[in-house]
């Protein structure tokens, strides 16, 4: 059995990560870990867990945790992981880190966007971008896994395809992306309180969003250049899901066949990337509760752009899903164990 650790297990990418990781059969959590309940039952956290888990959480003394199991995962806010992780931990165990302490490659793009200084930039040239459909080699042997978050992954897996094939003008891209509200974690925000969103919808992080930076790097690593985007996310009233809708120019004499073509290349093989029929648009209710990330695209013709478009979970294919497959890959085990999940509806 593998042993497993979370830090940060009370967040709600933390509780999602425990309820996958019960019903893994090469899986046992030993180390409920969580700054603000320490000593309590985790069952009175997450009632849900009642007769379930009975375990009490304890701290984030990461070098004790090494010593007790194979895996951590920590699903924290940003700096945490940094500042914690260390050559004898990593030389341990493997570490998967939630948050974006180690997805972007230069520390001060990091550090402009996310306005902290990096506890420990020595690690990030060795960190794997967990994006595992894009990266699943890389992955196998990393000892450190930056794990891309809800909106980086809808975006980069709706629009990669035809990037790659040098299919669109990647700088022309536009993202516009819509999240449910536990996608600003479990923290008490005026923001988030339900008067506040119900009956709304508003964008917010316009031009600023700290995701920018990582989705533009990981379509320039495929684009073969590096690029500029627009990326706006928006608040919607909804617990769950990430609908990602994104637009650019098409290169000259590129067809609808051509663009199918390039999504079949590099998804037909892929279990959580599903393409769906022509016409049909993804939608969140359809991916709920599972790891799935449903893609599509239609043609304009008359402005010769193509809208592509994509859902998933951003709990899970989007955070804690997308940490186990790459728990998976680096143990050797089949990579959806765990994660094959039927979408829940309604």
């Amino acid at each position: 059995m593998i042993k497993a650790g979370i830090i940060g297990s009370t967040g709600y990418a933390g509780q999602e990560l425990v309820r996958l990781l019960l019903g893994h059969k090469d899986v046992e959590i030993v180390w409920y870990g969580s700054r603000s309940y320490i000593d309590k039952k985790y069952y009175d956290v997450f009632r849900n867990m009642f007769q379930i888990v009975e375990d009490v959480c304890k701290d984030d003394n990461l070098d004790e945790l090494a010593e007790a199991v194979d895996v951590i995962f920590t699903a924290t806010p940003q700096g945490l992981c940094a500042s914690l992780v260390s050559e004898e931990v990593l030389n341990k165990v493997k570490v998967i880190d939630l948050s974006a302490d180690f997805r972007i490659k230069d520390v001060a793009t990091y550090e402009k966007w996310y306005g902290i200084k990096h506890a420990s930039p020595e690690f990030i040239p060795e960190a794997v971008y967990g994006l595992c459909e894009i990266n699943r080699e890389d992955i196998k042997g990393a000892r450190l896994i930056a794990n891309p978050g809800c909106y980086t992954t809808c975006s980069i897996l709706t629009a990669y395809p035809l990037v790659k094939e040098g299919l669109i003008d990647a700088q022309s891209i536009i993202i516009d992306a819509k999240s449910g509200t536990s996608g600003a974690g479990r923290g008490a925000k005026v923001d988030n309180l339900f008067c506040e969103v119900n009956e709304s919808i508003k964008a917010y992080g316009v031009t600023t969003h700290r995701h920018t930076p990582e989705i533009e790097e990981q379509l320039g690593y495929a684009a073969g250049e590096p690029i500029l985007l627009n990326f706006t996310p928006h608040l919607v009233p909804m617990n769950r899901g990430i609908l990602v809708t994104a637009y650019a120019n098409l290169k000259e004499g590129v067809t609808e066949a051509d663009i199918r073509a390039a999504y079949d290349k590099y998804y037909k093989d892929e279990k959580f990337v599903r393409v769906l029929e022509p016409g049909v648009c993804p939608e969140t209710r359809w991916v709920e509760g599972s790891n799935y990330t449903d893609i599509n695209f239609k043609v304009d013709p008359r402005t010769r752009r193509v809208v592509m478009m994509g859902a998933l979970d951003n709990l899970v294919k989007g955070a804690a899903g997308q940490a186990v497959q790459n728990m998976n890959l680096i143990f050797g085990l089949d990579e959806a164990e765990g994660l094959n999940l039927v979408p829940m509806f309604p």
